[in-house]
């Protein structure tokens, strides 16, 4: 970004990345606390995470508070506009992502009193999803919109994982009832995972917007911009 003459104002925006940098590291924490709490059967890892969730709900209302006080007192226009404008929208897909970790957690406790065996790969998913969460946020703070645009172009690799999932369970099940609650719990928590994909999609969709002043959204992905 170019410097300001006013000091002040450039602190100001700094520091709406960095709280925005926070709630995204605090939110990837929550997919990664929620995963595992659901593989290793750990009932008080999910409850402790679905607890945390209040502290991504803070975030989401203190970022929005620097944006409305940008906007209100500082007027700004152009490139600062699309950057402020953006950071209320990364916020809410911020948030709904914190949401699915939590509804994660909800499955792991339903699940926690009996022995669970991952019938699908959720490991792997979740990991995937992490990495575009990490990098769309990346792509934010560093303006480029070619990583964001490479964070849209991994959501397919997602989605494809996830209709194999669904695709390898349904035979599964029907053929062994026992396997019912398990794989279903299961294939929610795929859901979830891809729902999260989606989020990250959108943040790194509004990545390029703020950087290059167009909009990709509902669009079919380009392959360079």
């Amino acid at each position: 970004m170019p410097q300001h003459t006013d000091r002040r104002y450039e602190e100001e925006l700094g520091r709406l990345r960095q709280h925005i940098l926070e709630m995204g590291g605090l939110v990837e924490r929550q997919i990664g606390d929620a995963t595992r709490s659901l593989s290793t059967a750990n009932r008080s890892l999910a409850e402790a995470t679905i607890e945390r969730d209040h502290e991504v709900n803070h975030y989401d209302v203190e970022i929005d508070e620097e944006c409305v006080h940008l906007l209100a007192l500082r007027q700004p226009a152009a490139r600062d506009l699309r950057l402020i404008t953006t950071s209320l929208k990364i916020t809410t897909d911020l948030e709904r992502i914190g949401d699915m970790a939590v509804n994660i957690c909800e499955r792991a406790i339903e699940l926690s009193d009996r022995p669970l065996d991952l019938i699908v790969d959720l490991p792997r998913m979740a990991e995937m999803v992490k990495k575009m969460l990490r990098e769309s946020l990346d792509a934010f703070v560093r303006e480029d919109a070619d990583l964001a645009l490479a964070v849209c172009q991994e959501d397919d690799d997602v989605d494809l994982l996830h209709r194999e999932m669904f695709n390898e369970m349904l035979p599964r099940m029907s053929s062994d009832p026992s396997l019912l609650v398990p794989g279903m719990a299961q294939l929610f928590v795929s859901k979830y995972l891809e729902r999260i994909a989606d989020h990250a999609t959108n943040i790194a969709e509004m990545v390029i917007f703020m950087v290059k002043g167009k909009s990709i959204r509902h669009l079919s992905v380009p392959s360079s911009l």
